[in-house]
């Protein structure tokens, strides 16, 4: 059925364009023009990637002498002061970015924006397919900068970044491709088509409980849409967004593409108002508390900004009396579900409401395998910002 309709399409297609031709032209010309065409959209479609152009980036410098800081912080008007949540290690100390420099960062990636819709979605594919290359050392590197152990980093930082890469590549294409819109009987003589266009620059702010994940998302999206991208990493991760950062900006350059398309930043809060009510922003990313998202949201008004904030959620682990058998399993995927990477998971249980006789069976299970848990970068569970001084 369908190629008997797909014959006649290419029939009445052939009688159509042979009207305009000056010329008869036989049937098997008009075969083998449509076996070619045919081809070169499978072709198109199918082809393999361009192979991989390896690159390599350079991971951040830890101190030459180890240091274990008794008061860390990361509040002040002078430099960032970065350390290991899990020990209080030393990091390192990152100047923070002043109002004029978030202006020439966004002028840079403003400026390189401009000629970056001319590349082909197949160019930004195999630049994407590039930025995973040191898995090791991006856990290590989250690891030292949140306090998460490898495990946490492996599945929250490397497994959800290469997910949201394979979805791009595969299909970023189809989803921003020109597509109709039903129309109604007073305006049945016109054709809706949306059409997606670069918006420029556009800004992410991101919180520190997954300093890869968070950071290298908004990028992805980004970069593949056309834009150009300013990230504003959380003070309690400024050691490793330059590093993270870095990553993606090194496939723009393994390609022969300006770095200057990505720009990430570090600034205490008052800065970052300047960044959110910044007139060269398009749109806004944010991750974070709602608290601050207020702050945001009132500041992005002033210049009309639209912003997309994400604020974690309050989600319930429910268990009915139908999971009265299958407890002792349960207990470990509510451990997994609460307390992964600290509990500083925007998805993550934050309650639990059992049915009655499962509540009395779960309660001294939980209590049992709480009580084993171990603590720090070996163990079950790591720490977050602020443990160290506890």
């Amino acid at each position: 059925m369908a190629l008997q309709l797909l014959e006649d399409w290419l029939n009445q297609a052939e009688l159509a364009i042979q009207q305009w031709l000056p010329i008869e032209v036989a049937h098997y010309v008009w075969a083998a023009l449509w076996t070619a065409l045919g081809a070169a959209a499978l072709y198109r479609t199918y082809r393999p990637l361009d192979k991989p152009r390896l690159y390599s980036v350079s991971g951040p410098k830890l101190p030459e002498r180890e240091e274990i800081l008794e008061q860390p912080s990361t509040s002040g008007t002078s430099a960032i002061q970065c350390y290991n949540p899990t020990t209080g290690q030393f990091l390192g100390l990152i100047n923070p970015s002043t109002p004029a420099a978030v202006d020439r960062a966004i002028e840079q990636a403003a400026t390189t924006q401009k000629k970056w819709p001319a590349t082909s979605f197949r160019e930004r594919r195999s630049i994407l397919q590039h930025v995973l290359d040191n898995q090791e050392m991006i856990c290590k590197v989250a690891c030292l900068n949140s306090g998460k152990n490898m495990v946490d980093a492996q599945m929250g930082e490397i497994l959800v970044t290469a997910e949201k890469l394979q979805w791009t590549i595969k299909h970023g294409e189809r989803a921003l491709a020109p597509s109709r819109r039903p129309t109604n009987l007073l305006l049945s003589h016109k054709r809706n088509i949306v059409i997606y266009e670069p918006l420029g620059v556009v800004a992410a702010l991101v919180s520190w409980n997954y300093p890869f994940h968070n950071l290298l998302t908004p990028i992805i999206s980004a970069i593949f849409a056309s834009n150009g991208i300013l990230t504003k990493a959380s003070e309690q991760t400024a050691w490793s967004a330059h590093y993270f950062a870095s990553i993606a900006r090194g496939a723009l350059v393994a390609h022969g593409h300006d770095p200057g398309l990505i720009q990430t930043i570090v600034c205490w809060p008052l800065t970052a108002a300047y960044i959110t009510s910044h007139p060269a922003i398009s749109h806004i990313t944010f991750i974070g508390s709602q608290a601050v998202a207020q702050k945001v949201a009132a500041s992005a008004a002033k210049a009309l900004i639209p912003v997309c904030a994400e604020l974690g959620g309050k989600d319930p682990f429910i268990l009915l009396q139908s999971a009265l058998p299958n407890v002792k399993s349960i207990v470990e995927v509510l451990l997994r579900a609460s307390l992964q990477s600290s509990g500083q998971n925007c998805i993550g249980a934050e309650r639990v409401i059992a049915a009655p006789a499962v509540y009395d069976q779960l309660i001294p299970l939980l209590t049992d395998r709480v009580k084993d848990l171990r603590l720090g970068p070996d163990g079950d569970m790591g720490a977050k910002p602020g443990s160290a001084k506890q």
